[in-house]
């Protein structure tokens, strides 16, 4: 166990919710006459999808420029929103576990590049964000992962230097930004390796 690990800090998208079923965004993205995963892509880190994230422009007028730029009637853009995160499932085995983390005095932390619908999303429909301690989201404070200055921001929110604080995502660029402001970290490939890796380095099972 690593004695100075006081905080673990998880990534949300694609860690604690993951898309188990992609079959809406394939069916959109074979009526738009795209790869589904440059689709995908698109509508997340897009240019818009980009200042959506950074908190310049909302996620409503994001899914409307969507609905201009593939010239879809109202009707349609509810569908595609609807179907975009219907196969999107909370994994609460894994915050079980956390619970267990907050239960063992770690410190617990969500960080994620997201828009301004986030904290609703996690409390009315993923309800999870009352397991953390710290909270920071790419909207809400301008500034998106792997940028250095986000990590340092949620090691202080959960009171922690960022020496101290485990930091488990699934893109390697952001476990490289952790890492780059002192981090340890995590890479997350599936639920049961990253189980394995947290209790081997918090000493929690």
């Amino acid at each position: 166990m690593l004695m100075t690990l006081k905080a673990v800090i998880f990534d949300v998208g694609g860690v604690l919710i993951r898309t188990q079923s992609r079959a809406g965004r394939e069916k959109w993205a074979a009526r738009l006459g795209l790869d589904p995963r440059e689709f995908e892509t698109f509508v997340f880190s897009g240019e818009s999808g980009r200042q959506a994230q950074l908190g310049k422009k909302t996620s409503a007028a994001h899914w409307r420029w969507l609905g201009d730029y593939f010239q879809l009637a109202e009707p349609e853009l509810t569908e595609l929103r609807r179907d975009f995160f219907a196969g999107d499932v909370l994994d609460k085995t894994l915050v079980a576990y956390i619970q267990r983390l907050r239960q063992a005095g770690y410190r617990t932390g969500l960080l994620s590049n997201f828009w301004d619908v986030a904290r609703r999303l996690w409390v009315e429909v993923y309800p999870l964000i009352h397991f953390f301690d710290g909270v920071v989201i790419s909207s809400e404070v301008g500034l998106m992962k792997p940028d250095p200055r986000i990590y340092h921001l949620a090691a202080e929110s959960v009171g922690v230097a960022p020496t101290e604080a485990l930091f488990i995502d699934d893109f390697i660029q952001n476990i490289e930004g952790a890492k780059a402001v002192g981090m340890q970290t995590i890479h997350f490939t599936n639920p049961e390796a990253a189980r394995r890796e947290i209790a081997e380095m918090t000493g929690v099972a």
